[in-house]
Parts: C-alpha cells; structure tokens; sequence
C-alpha cells in the first residue's frame, strides 16, 4: 500500500506541474512537462507512455492447430523522469512501471512487494569523456535488451532475448567514449551488481555480477542515437555501423538465468550457487531506410543442474545454458510503412531438458509520429525441437508523450 501511495503521488504532483502553467513550449513527443529551475540548478521532464496490444495464438498439437486463444492487454504503462540536479553533468533518471507485467515478480527477497521501480539512477559526467552511473538501471548486455521498449520495430522483442538477456540490476557503472582516428569511435562499458535483477531488497545472496560491454562504430556515430533506436526512421544518408561485443560473469549466481530467472532453492531453504557466464555479440547497420541487426549469445555455467545442500540430490532447477541468434532486417518506406522480418534460433544444451526454438516474424509498422506514435502487427511461426509448435498473430499501437 505504501508503494502505491508513492506511485499516486508522483503522478498527482506531475499532474499540478503540467496544469501550473497554462502555456508550454513543449510539443508531442518531448515529454509532457519540460521544467527547468529559475536558477539553472535543476531539472524535470516528465514523460508518461503506454503500449495495449491484442494478441491470438494458435498451438499445435502433433497433428492440427488448435482453436486459438486470444487477448488484450496493456503490456506497459509507464511513467518517466529525468533531468539534471544541481548541475548538468548531474542527471538522473526515474522509471516506474505500472502494468501488471511490469510489477509482476514479487517474492521473498524483495519483501512480496510489487516491482515498481524499473530505473533509478544517477549519471555523473566527472571528466571528458567518462561517466560514472550508480543506481538501477538496465546492465549493458544485448543491444536489442538496451534498446527502450518505446523504440521496437515489432510488437515485441525476440526469444533470444527472452531467454538470454541479462536486464536490470543495481549497483555502478563506468562508461567512457574514444575517438581513435578517421570517423571510428569507441564506446567501453563496464558494470559491478549485486546479480541478482531489480528490486531486491533482502540484501546479496550470491556474488557479485561483472559485465564489460565494447562498441565499435567505424563510420562514426548515428543520427539521433539511432543504434539505440530500432528502424532508420532518419534515413541515414551514409551507411552508419556498430558492432559489440558483452562478457557478462554472475559470481555464485542463484537464479536460472544469471540475474533473471526463478531462484535455485533447495529444500533446505538454501539456495544454490553457480558461476554463470553470458556473452554476446551484435551488430547493427543503417543506410537510407534499409536496417540490420544481428545477435549471438552464449551462457554456461559451473553447475548446469542445481544440486540440494548434500551435493548430490538434484533440486530439479537447471541453469538455461546454450546459445541462440537473431537476425532482423527491414525497410522502411518513404510513407513510413516499414516491413520487417525476423529470424531467431535457440539451442539448449541438453542436460537441461529445454527445448530448442525456432521462429520466424513478419511484421508491419506505420510510424505516425516516429516511434511516440505508431501501429503495429507482426505473424510468428514457431517451432520447438523441429517440430510446428504454435502460431501468433499480435497487433497494437504505442502512445509515448
């Protein structure tokens, strides 16, 4: 209750800000409420969004498809801040989440409590080109995971990241940016968190999780941030590129999936311990319309199968360890219809027991006011361990002030 009570007085003082002032320079797009101090020491933009979708799925059953089940649902609802404090190489950003899927979650260590917070972070430009960010806050994994959810080219992203992505987390963050000769850029990342996802509350169980993330751009940097935008809505007029590479290790890890997952308990009460590793490798290029982006990822771990306190006895949890990749491609048209087709491959190591996917997405997006504005419907073909497993058809549209 004192959760929501936090939630409902953010938005009612958002609400009295926005309605204080009668006139606003603002526009569509650019947050709702702009605010900057009298005297420069700080700032607030304050940015609500949300994305409903309608969803069918039809599951095969060896011989047929079955009658398909169907859905609405508001995926995410959000609400966003950000600024600078006290000076401008301060800034913060607040993120909180107000779906059901974006709450969902609650147990034990984090009090049965609902998970609000997405983002929670300050952002301190201390020197040149180096950044010092402490909070929560998405790890600097997989492009397409740090890609926002506002910015996605499909209804939604793919099952590499489902099942691979390595999320938020809380802890600090170093970030730098070189310039090494001619147009190429260099862009180092490097993260210490506590490993075991958002909102924990009840204190690190496990170790702690280390993550260096390295970006190269050989042509220079994109318009508009659009390596972290999917789709060239700008329409690049020479062809930009990024390749990355993440080395992600979660020291005595307690969930399935690194920092995501569900917890290794044993009957004990305890909770088991494992070494996991998660790599990726991804690329994304950009020219007049046409964009591409391609993923690799890899996890292993110590212990693959989650051991009761005996050493021996197996709890029946097994760590999610394979490799998949994803391949997404697009255009997109000068009446900005764009049309995309995705292709991702998962391979589970067999002692897990997992089964290996498979799917192929075709997807059409009309971008009414870019990416703040825009409908969506894509069609996926599913296979699991080689043979037809189900049928999804999704449409929606995302608003984003």
């Amino acid at each position: 209750m004192k959760n929501t009570h936090l939630v409902s007085l953010f938005f009612l003082t958002s609400i009295n800000l926005l309605f204080s002032q009668q006139i606003s320079d603002t526009k569509f797009g650019k947050g709702m409420i702009n605010f900057v101090a009298k005297d420069s020491s700080f700032s607030v933009k304050f940015a609500p969004r949300f994305q409903t979708r309608y969803q069918s799925q039809w599951d095969h059953d060896d011989y047929e498809y079955a009658p398909a089940e169907y859905n609405f649902l508001v995926r995410r609802a959000r609400l966003k801040f950000d600024g600078f404090a006290f000076s401008p190489k301060l800034v913060y950003k607040i993120e909180l989440g107000l779906s059901n899927r974006d709450i969902s979650g609650a147990n034990m260590y984090n009090r049965n409590t609902p998970r609000y917070i997405l983002d929670a972070v300050l952002k301190w430009k201390f020197h040149e080109n180096f950044e010092l960010w402490a909070g929560q806050t998405k790890l600097p994994g997989n492009i397409e995971r740090v890609v926002s959810s506002a910015n996605l080219q499909l209804i939604d992203r793919s099952l590499l990241n489902s099942k691979f992505n390595i999320d938020r987390d809380i802890g600090i963050q170093l970030r730098h940016k070189s310039r090494l000769g001619g147009r190429w850029i260099s862009r180092e990342k490097f993260s210490i968190a506590q490993g075991e996802g958002r909102n924990i509350t009840e204190g690190n169980i496990g170790g702690l999780q280390y993550t260096s993330r390295i970006e190269l751009l050989p042509f220079g940097e994109f318009s508009s941030k659009g390596d972290y935008s999917q789709a060239d809505l700008v329409r690049e007029k020479s062809v930009k590129a990024m390749f990355s590479f993440t080395y992600d290790y979660n020291q005595d890890a307690v969930k399935t999936r690194s920092n995501m997952g569900s917890y290794m308990t044993q009957s004990s009460g305890g909770l088991f311990e494992t070494d996991i590793v998660t790599v990726f490798i991804d690329g994304v290029v950009k020219y007049k319309g046409f964009s591409l982006t391609g993923e690799y990822a890899k996890r292993t771990a110590d212990a693959i199968e989650a051991l009761e306190i005996d050493g021996k006895t197996k709890t029946g949890a097994v760590v999610g360890a394979g490799n998949a990749i994803n391949f997404q491609g697009s255009y997109l048209f000068k009446n900005n219809f764009e049309m995309t087709i995705r292709y991702t491959n998962l391979d589970f190591k067999e002692v897990t027991g997992l089964s290996d996917l498979r799917q192929i997405t075709y997807g059409l997006s009309r971008y009414i006011v870019g990416h703040k504005l825009k409908i969506q419907v894509d069609l996926s073909f599913s296979q699991s361990n080689g043979a037809k497993d189900y049928v999804l058809f999704r449409t929606g549209f995302d608003l984003h002030f």
